[in-house]
């Protein structure tokens, strides 16, 4: 079911169904890279991480990743973005991922400007975060552009690498 529709963009809740989409999303050179290998290996790695990200973030928040396709291709996802609140950061945080083929095409910015009015709008939200790995200089650079500034290195996840926290006021 499309939640929202930006001008080249519609944005749907993920289902069980798009657990090939995220075989191939996170197996993606860019995802192994600057996010890391989740382990999801096969349909069923991917219904699982689904259900227990995903579908639990909606059930919990209200909000969580959407799933993105194009207007005149609404039924191939090209990438995902979304809300999520962890419990080692204190506000939610946004994130992108879209497939290699439909990076530089301002895609992530579109949904993620779309991300930050429904985080104020709808979902209440006065203070978004993001992270990101401080190689990732696309990341970095579309999170400059929506308004979001460094604040500092941090890591949240008790890994061997830092990574950036950038935040915003809404």
């Amino acid at each position: 079911m499309i939640q929202a529709e930006t001008e080249r963009l519609l944005l749907s809740k993920i289902t069980l169904k798009e657990a090939s989409f995220f075989v191939e999303l996170m197996n993606t050179p860019s995802f192994l890279k600057y996010v890391g290998d989740r382990y999801i290996k096969s349909q069923k790695d991917a219904r699982e991480h689904i259900k227990n990200r995903f579908l639990k973030s909606y059930n919990t928040y209200g909000f969580g990743y959407y799933k993105l396709t194009l207007r005149e291709q609404p039924n191939i996802p090209i990438g995902v973005v979304g809300i999520l609140k962890r419990e080692v950061m204190e506000h939610p945080d946004v994130g992108f991922a879209l497939l290699p083929q439909y990076e530089k095409q301002g895609y992530g910015y579109e949904a993620s400007v779309e991300m930050l009015k429904w985080a104020k709008e709808k979902f209440k939200i006065r203070r978004i975060l993001a992270i990101t790995d401080p190689d990732n200089g696309k990341s970095i650079k579309l999170l400059e552009k929506l308004g979001l500034t460094f604040e500092k290195r941090i890591n949240p996840f008790d890994e061997d690498k830092e990574l950036l926290l950038f935040a915003k006021d809404l």
